[in-house]
């Protein structure tokens, strides 16, 4: 029998979020790896452009310099503050059930891989990055490796996983249906493969997101750009038909609405937009230098002065945008050809 989805994500889906019309004026104010040895020269032959650190800029349009790292942690809480506390949605501890494998797509920092190998010690953790930017200081369980998740895996048949998590990779990924089926040929029979991803989009429950000019022409332009590399990032709505597609049966998703500044009046999702918020004053630079300067063809100054527009209208509480962050999961068959 296929598992319910979370009853708390439909209600999440469900709710209108309701802005608070006394906020505290201190909201905003308040919140203005694998061993280096071992690597390849190539791997640390970092670029330099815009006062930023990227690598492999054909593959991934983002940094990857301490900035970011510390945005992609926030990132990590705000999913974590999303879920309630928790790391994934499938239901990979039903029946007593225990991963002994886990693969984290796009590991990043390694928060989460370090996170769910502390919760599962019993399981074997693999963390999967083009860049070697996580921690040496992690459990004993988990694993980071350098590597491209868009070649050919080379796992063999008794190193299939259990399961399989991504997480904002929309905007890195040339063949998104590929990768589902290389996932799902290397998930063992029973096991799930969940995706996380946020969208390029904002909205509202009352109409003020069409008032965010700037914001919705970065959401337009950042989509455009990534259109234009190959890597689409405009991707949440084709999860799960791509999830099916690759053979896994069982599929659900949830979406949650994340408010991108901490307008709303619910203690839990203002929390949540506190954190957002600095993470969107982070992502509007990172998110825009390589891909307007670089693909787009505008000049710095015209960019600069764009990122400084968006901020502004992100900060402001009359306008009660979220964006509809989205959750996929779906089990291999237990007999699969």
């Amino acid at each position: 029998m296929a598992a319910a989805p979370d009853a708390a994500a439909d209600v999440a889906a469900a709710q209108t979020l309701v802005p608070d019309d006394a906020p505290e004026d201190s909201d905003a104010s308040s919140l203005a790896t694998a061993d280096s040895a071992s690597l390849a020269s190539s791997i640390l032959a970092y670029e330099y452009e815009n006062g930023r650190r990227y690598q492999r800029k054909d593959q991934y349009f983002l940094p990857n310099d301490e900035g970011e790292q510390e945005r992609l942690d926030l990132m990590h809480h705000i999913f974590l503050l999303t879920l309630g506390g928790r790391l994934y949605e499938a239901p990979i501890l039903e029946g007593g059930k225990t991963p002994k494998r886990i693969l984290d797509l796009g590991t990043g920092t390694g928060s989460w891989a370090t996170q769910i190998a502390d919760e599962i010690p019993e399981a074997e953790v693999v963390g999967v990055d083009l860049s070697p930017i996580q921690s040496s200081w992690v459990p004993p369980n988990v694993k980071f490796y350098v590597d491209d998740i868009e070649s050919p895996w080379t796992y063999g048949p008794d190193e299939s996983f259990d399961y399989i998590h991504q997480r904002a990779l929309s905007g890195s990924i040339k063949d998104w249906p590929a990768l589902f089926k290389q996932a799902f040929a290397h998930t063992r029979p029973g096991g799930w493969y969940e995706a996380q991803e946020y969208p390029i989009e904002v909205t509202s429950d009352d109409g003020t997101h069409v008032k965010a000019e700037n914001v919705n022409e970065w959401c337009k332009n950042v989509v455009a750009a990534c259109d234009q590399q190959g890597r689409p990032i405009a991707i949440t709505r084709s999860l799960k038909g791509w999830m099916e597609d690759a053979g896994f049966v069982d599929v659900h998703e949830a979406e949650y609405k994340v408010p991108l500044s901490p307008w709303p009046k619910d203690p839990r999702l203002k929390e949540i937009g506190r954190y957002y918020l600095v993470q969107s004053f982070e992502a509007a630079e990172s998110f825009i230098l390589q891909l307007y300067t670089k693909v787009l063809g505008k000049p710095m100054d015209e960019t600069r002065s764009f990122i400084d527009k968006v901020r502004a209208e992100i900060a402001d509480r009359n306008l009660h945008i979220y964006a509809p962050y989205r959750f996929v999961w779906g089990r291999k068959p237990e007999a699969s050809s």
